[in-house]
C-alpha cells in the first residue's frame, strides 16, 4: 500500500473527503479552480476526472502548503494541474470568461474530524466556527465571483458547525448571484441529512444567546426561499457513519454572459512574467527535445532545468488576453501574470548543459505513444532480471557496447523502465517503484515491502 501511494498510483484520503470533487463531476476538458488546494488530494482527484485535458488551477496561499501540493501533484503525474499562489479571497479571474467549476473546501475547525482527531473536542468553542465565519464568507463569495454563468461552485467544509455552513452559504446566496441544486439529487446514495434551516447562537459556555446587530447573518435566515434552498445542502453526520463528519453545498452561478464594452481608455500592461515562471519551451529547445526523442509532443514547457508537459487547454489561457480592476487594465497574451505560477503539468526530463538527460519515471509510458527515443524493446524477462537485481551486460538488451547513456526499456505490455547503459545496465527508479513492478510482474515481493 506504501509503495502504491508512494509512486502516485493511489491516493490515501477518507471517503467523506472525496464528496466534493464527486459533486462537482468536472468534465474532460473543463477549466477548474481548486480555491484551497493544499495538500492536493482533490486537486488530484480532480485531475482523474480530467484525465490528460482540461485545466486545473491549484490555489494555496501559505508557502509550505504551496510545496506540499506541487510534491502531492508530481507524484500523481497530473498535466492539468497549474499550481498558484494567491490569497484565495482576492485571486484574479484568470481566464476572464471564468471558471466552468470551482471547489471551494474552506478552512475550517474540523468539529467534523473528531473520530480520527479527538483533540479538536479540547480545542473547540462555539466562538471558533464565529471567528472562520467572514473568511469562509469571503472565499465562497470570490468562488461565485471567478465563475462563469453557469457555472458549478462546491462549498464544503470538515465542520458541523451551521455557523460555518449553512450560515456562509445562506448569506453568499442572498446576494442573489448563486443558488443551491440539491445535492441529494446528485448524491442520492450518500447517507446524509439535509441542510439545516434553525440553529441557536450559542455563547462558549454553550448558552443560547442574543448577538449584536452588525452579525445579524449568522442567525438563520427568515427569507422562505432562501431557507428552502438551504435544505438542498447536504451534511454528513460522523455518528451516523462511523466514520468523518461533512458538510457540502453545490451552487450554481446565475446570469447570462457579461458583454464587456471597449473603453478607448483601457491601460495595456504588458509587464512580462519573473524569469521563474514556466513558458512553453522555444523552437531552439524543441529542436534539442527532437533531436534526443526523435520527435516532441505539443504542449511541452519549461521552468529552470525541467521539461514539463501540459495539455492544450493550459495552453490556450496562457496566450489570451485578460482585464483586471473592471475592464480597466488590459493585460495581454502570452503571459500568466496577473497569476503567481509556481509549478505545472507533469514534469517528463530534466536539462543538463544544453541537453536532455534521462526521462523521468513517471513520464516514461505516457511519452511512449508520442516519441521513438531512447526506447528500446525487450522481452520481459530482461525486466525480470533486473528488478531482481542482476546487472546484465548491455549487448544482452540488444544495445552495442559503444552506446552508453540513458534509455528506457519497454517490454511487450508497455511496461516502461528506465536504466543507465554503461558496462552494465543499472535501473533508474526508486525502491517504491521497484515493488510495484515487481509485484504487477508477478514476482517476489517480501512483507518489509509492502
Amino acid at each position: 500500500m506504501n509503495a502504491l501511494h508512494d509512486t502516485g498510483r493511489i491516493t490515501r484520503q477518507e471517503a467523506v473527503s472525496m464528496l466534493p470533487v464527486i459533486a462537482l463531476a468536472p468534465e474532460p476538458g473543463a477549466v477548474v479552480l481548486d480555491l484551497c488546494a493544499s495538500p492536493g488530494s482533490k486537486t488530484t482527484q480532480i485531475c482523474e476526472h480530467l484525465g490528460d485535458s482540461g485545466l486545473v488551477i491549484a490555489n494555496e496561499v501559505v508557502r509550505g502548503r504551496v510545496n506540499t501540493l506541487v510534491s502531492n501533484i508530481q507524484r500523481h503525474s497530473s498535466r492539468p494541474a497549474v499550481v498558484v499562489q494567491h490569497d484565495g479571497r482576492h485571486i484574479p479571474k484568470v481566464p476572464s470568461r471564468g471558471f466552468d467549476y470551482v471547489l471551494a473546501d474552506v478552512p475550517c475547525t474540523g468539529s467534523g474530524t473528531t473520530r480520527k482527531n479527538p483533540e479538536v473536542w479540547k480545542k473547540w468553542l462555539p466562538s471558533s466556527g464565529i471567528s472562520m465565519h467572514a473568511l469562509q464568507f469571503d472565499l465562497l463569495r470570490r468562488a461565485i465571483a471567478v465563475a462563469k454563468p453557469g457555472g458549478r461552485i462546491v462549498y464544503s467544509t470538515c465542520s458541523l458547525d451551521p455557523i460555518e455552513n449553512e450560515a456562509v452559504v445562506s448569506r453568499a446566496i442572498s446576494e442573489g448571484l448563486a443558488r443551491v441544486i440539491p445535492a441529494g439529487d446528485i448524491l442520492p446514495k450518500v447517507p446524509s441529512n439535509p441542510g439545516m434551516t434553525s440553529w441557536p447562537i450559542l455563547d462558549d459556555s454553550g448558552i443560547v444567546s442574543e448577538i449584536s446587530p452588525e452579525l445579524h447573518f449568522l442567525k438563520p435566515t427568515e427569507d422562505d426561499e432562501l431557507s428552502s434552498q438551504l435544505e438542498g445542502c447536504l451534511r454528513v453526520w460522523n455518528d451516523s457513519i462511523d466514520g468523518g463528519g461533512f458538510f457540502l453545498a453545490i451552487l450554481e452561478k446565475e446570469g447570462g454572459e457579461a458583454r464587456r464594452e471597449f473603453d478607448s481608455k483601457v491601460i495595456v500592461d504588458d509587464r512580462g512574467d519573473p524569469v521563474s515562471t514556466p513558458v512553453p519551451v522555444n523552437e531552439t529547445l524543441r529542436s534539442v527535445l527532437c533531436e534526443s526523442w526523435g520527435s516532441a509532443p505539443e504542449h511541452i514547457w519549461t521552468r529552470g532545468k525541467s521539461i514539463l508537459w501540459s495539455t492544450e487547454e493550459v495552453e490556450r489561457i496562457w496566450r489570451a488576453e485578460r482585464f483586471r480592476r473592471g475592464g480597466k487594465i488590459l493585460i495581454p497574451g502570452d503571459r500568466w501574470r496577473p497569476l503567481k505560477v509556481i509549478h505545472l503539468g507533469l514534469i517528463c526530463a530534466r536539462i543538463r548543459k544544453g541537453r536532455v538527460e534521462r526521462l523521468v519515471s513517471k513520464a516514461a509510458r505516457r511519452l511512449s505513444n508520442e516519441i521513438s527515443e531512447p526506447f528500446v524493446r525487450v522481452k520481459s524477462s530482461v525486466f525480470h532480471d533486473i528488478l531482481l537485481g542482476e546487472e546484465p551486460a548491455s549487448e544482452q538488451i540488444g544495445v552495442s557496447a559503444d552506446k552508453k547513456g540513458s534509455f528506457v526499456l519497454i517490454d511487450d505490455d508497455g511496461t516502461c523502465l528506465p536504466v543507465w547503459i554503461g558496462s552494465r545496465v543499472t535501473p533508474m527508479i526508486n525502491e517504491s517503484e521497484k515493488t510495484v513492478l515487481r509485484a504487477t510482474m508477478g514476482l517476489t515481493v517480501s512483507d518489509k515491502e509492502v
